[in-house]
């Protein structure tokens, strides 16, 4: 007896995906979402210059590759100096996702983030049509017609400058240069999570930027809380055998905390560097890891499971928002039990740890 083909899994679909040209990619977004009217690309919450710029170009992709009138917004804020003088320089046409009206859409997009992860602005009775993201599949099952997960991919920003080479649609010198700096700071100048195709696309791009952008995005001026902000995290920072661990109080831009796990990441001798802050009732986290045997999106998704929230990541870095309630004291509770599942997970939970700036550091 002939036994039936067994139909194919969201997996499957997914893999298959995944094992497409870019230019079969391309092929595919056109067929399926031509006739589509207008569309709304959302990176994740708070986007940082990988996120921003790849919604960018899937923006101009849909745009001129689809027909689609493609609009960009952002929840959260942009807080980040670098960030926020990438938005300004490039002119980059994104808006809160307080001025968006979701009934004016009927095609919705998702870059550097997927639909479970709970921390982009879509709603979660809408399903995303499209889901581009570089940072591994985090959901069994993924019901988006179309969602290129995952890869050996540094930065979102490479897969779509994949896109773009496929359709043979030359960036403007700004989106170019939104790109260049995506790669460029997802990947630490090609130094961290890099494959061939980000090195590829890094190069191929760089003669399209206009670099006197590009330095006036990298070294932007800083306002002066920045500079308390910086003195008081590292006030605050308490070294231990392997790991450097700060708490920032409450912050005025979520990332901060990223910045700041970065740079403290450089710390000689540290595994491991840990920041996290409060902001508008959520604490955020961040991490950094230093040995590549360990895997930092994974670690941070194990040690805040049953925190709530959003947690994510791939091997050296990654970050969570966890949901902060109750009083005062409750909140500080919740914290330190925050903190100390980290140094467990450490394994430096027995350690006193001393001041960053200490004689006995």
């Amino acid at each position: 007896m002939v036994q039936p083909s067994p139909q194919p899994t969201d997996g499957d679909r997914k893999l298959k995906l995944l094992q497409l040209t870019p230019k079969a990619k391309v092929e595919t977004l056109i067929r399926k979402f031509r006739g589509r009217r207008r569309a709304l690309v959302l990176p994740h919450d708070n986007p940082d210059p990988d996120s921003i710029a790849a919604a960018w170009a899937l923006s101009t992709f849909l745009h001129h590759k689809v027909g689609i009138k493609a609009d960009m917004a952002y929840g959260g804020i942009v807080g980040r100096s670098e960030n926020s003088a990438m938005m300004r320089e490039l002119r980059i046409p994104i808006a809160p996702m307080s001025e968006v009206r979701l009934d004016d859409y009927d095609l919705f997009a998702l870059c550097d983030t997927q639909q479970g992860v709970k921390n982009h602005a879509l709603p979660e009775d809408i399903v995303a049509d499209i889901v581009v993201d570089h940072h591994p599949v985090r959901e069994a099952h993924v019901h988006n017609p179309f969602a290129d997960l995952g890869g050996a991919y540094g930065a979102t920003s490479t897969m779509l400058t994949e896109y773009l080479r496929a359709a043979r649609l030359d960036p403007s010198p700004e989106l170019a240069t939104a790109l260049y700096y995506g790669i460029k700071a997802d990947t630490r100048d090609l130094e961290r999570q890099t494959g061939n195709p980000d090195v590829d696309c890094y190069l191929w791009l760089f003669p399209r930027i206009q670099r006197d952008l590009l330095a006036r995005i990298e070294h932007p001026e800083h306002p002066l809380r920045y500079f308390r902000l910086y003195h008081a995290a590292i006030e605050k920072a308490r070294l231990y055998s392997s790991a450097v661990i700060t708490d920032m109080g409450e912050i005025y831009s979520p990332d901060m905390v990223a910045e700041v796990s970065e740079r403290l990441s450089f710390l000689e001798g540290a595994k491991w560097s840990l920041a996290f802050g409060s902001f508008r009732s959520q604490l955020f986290v961040s991490l950094r890891v230093r040995d590549r045997r360990m895997n930092a999106g994974r670690l941070i998704r194990e040690t805040c499971a049953d925190f709530g929230g959003s947690a994510g990541g791939h091997g050296s870095m990654a970050g969570a928002r966890l949901p902060l309630a109750g009083t005062r004291q409750q909140r500080a509770g919740f914290r330190h039990k925050v903190v100390r599942r980290f140094k467990e997970a450490f394994g430096i939970e027995g350690e006193r740890g001393v001041s960053l700036l200490s004689d006995e550091s």
